[in-house]
This record gives C-alpha cells, sequence and structure tokens, in this order.
C-alpha cells in the first residue's frame, strides 16, 4: 500500500487525520484513487480548536459499501475535529463541474493530496458557468440576509450572530467572483477581501468587521 504523504500539512493536522486516513485504507485501499485534505485546515486560516479537517476521497469506482466502512469510524474520529469526507468518483468530478464550478473552484485552489493521484489541481472552470453560479448564489443570499434581518425584529445580537455565521460561506463565491474579472483568486480570507477590494472598488470593510468578529469569538 503506497504511503501516506503529510509532509505538506501542519503537525497537529497531521497528528489528528493521520489515523483516519490509516485507518479507512487498511480496509479498503484497493478502490481509492485518491485522498485531498481541503479546507482551511491546508490554509493559514486553520484555527485548532474550532476548525473542522475535511478531505475529498476520490474512489475508482463508487460503491456503497464503502460507506459501510467509513460510518462506524465517525464518532470515533469525529472527537478530534475530523468531519465526514466528500465521496466522489472521477467520473463524478468531470460531470459535476458545470454544476458546481464555485465549489471545485474552492478545491482546485485549496487541497493537498495526500495519496494517489492530485486530480484536483488541472480541472477546468468554465468561466459561463462560474459566472451563473455566482449570480445565482448572490440572488439567494441576499434573500437570506433580507429574511433574516426581518426576522430579528431589530435584534443587534440576533443580526450579529446570523451575519458572523454565515460569513465564511460567502468565501469560496467571492473567490469566483474575483476570478471572473479575471484575477487569481487569494487563498486566505483577509487576502480575499483585499483582492475583492482592489478588482471591484466596492468597499468591503464589512466583511472585514464580521471575519474579526467571528476570530473575536473563537478565541
Amino acid at each position: 500500500m503506497p504511503e501516506l504523504m503529510l509532509d505538506k500539512l501542519r503537525p497537529e493536522v497531521s497528528k489528528n487525520i493521520k489515523p483516519f486516513l490509516e485507518d479507512v485504507l487498511a480496509g479498503y485501499a484497493e478502490n481509492i484513487h485518491s485522498i485531498h485534505v481541503t479546507g482551511s485546515s491546508v490554509t493559514g486560516d486553520f484555527n485548532p480548536k474550532t476548525s473542522d479537517m475535511n478531505s475529498i476521497f476520490v474512489l475508482n469506482e463508487m460503491d456503497l459499501k464503502f460507506l459501510e466502512v467509513l460510518a462506524p469510524k465517525g464518532k470515533k474520529y469525529r472527537r478530534h475535529r475530523v468531519a465526514a469526507p466528500l465521496i466522489m468518483t472521477p467520473q463524478y468530478i468531470q460531470k459535476s463541474l458545470d454544476v458546481f464550478p464555485v465549489e471545485f473552484l474552492s478545491f482546485k485552489l485549496i487541497h493537498e493530496t495526500v495519496y494517489g493521484e492530485d486530480i484536483l489541481s488541472n480541472i477546468e472552470i468554465r468561466h459561463g458557468d462560474l459566472r451563473h453560479q455566482c449570480e445565482r448564489e448572490l440572488k439567494v443570499k441576499l434573500i437570506g440576509l433580507r429574511q433574516g434581518y426581518l426576522a430579528s425584529m431589530g435584534g443587534a445580537k440576533t443580526i450579529t450572530e446570523g451575519l458572523v455565521g454565515a460569513i465564511t460561506a460567502h468565501i469560496p463565491l467571492l473567490r469566483g467572483i474575483i476570478m471572473l474579472l479575471g484575477k487569481t483568486p487569494p487563498v486566505e480570507w483577509d487576502e480575499v477581501l483585499k483582492k475583492l477590494q482592489q478588482v471591484t472598488a466596492v468597499d468591503c470593510e464589512i466583511f472585514k468587521k464580521i471575519l474579526d468578529e467571528k476570530r473575536q469569538r473563537a478565541k
């Protein structure tokens, strides 16, 4: 069985996720094409106290038996902030790029391949697909913000809770907008906001304030 390639992960992430990966590979290595660690655990935005460790398992062929291998391990490794992985196949990835371009752009930009072939670095995100999803997501999020504001009944605490809870989910969308404007999207949250302000001339100070509030609460 090929060895795990964990040298590029920060020590605390490697320590917590290695037993999980080894446990899965010990019972199901033959059908695993590759494994990729994604999300904040491979960026400077990682917080050991609050950040989950996310991963993608790419199988050669989809097999429901793999779920039976994974399911019993959830409770054990969740204590170490190892999140349930996404499960895909190479064919699923290629057929889904037009449907989830924002998500796959994040995977392309933010991942470390720790087992098998790096299938994510060379995926192609088409601008037409990305524009459609960005427009749809922006409209949905605006509707959600308006509904949340009305539901808060003017309560500042409720409004703040809603904004702080939602801010990180907006970052992938903002990366997509930056790419549509012809620039390479940054990885870390602060740099995303800085670049967005540069390329759009939109004041992003409110996003920075919400991120700062989120970080203060994490402390």
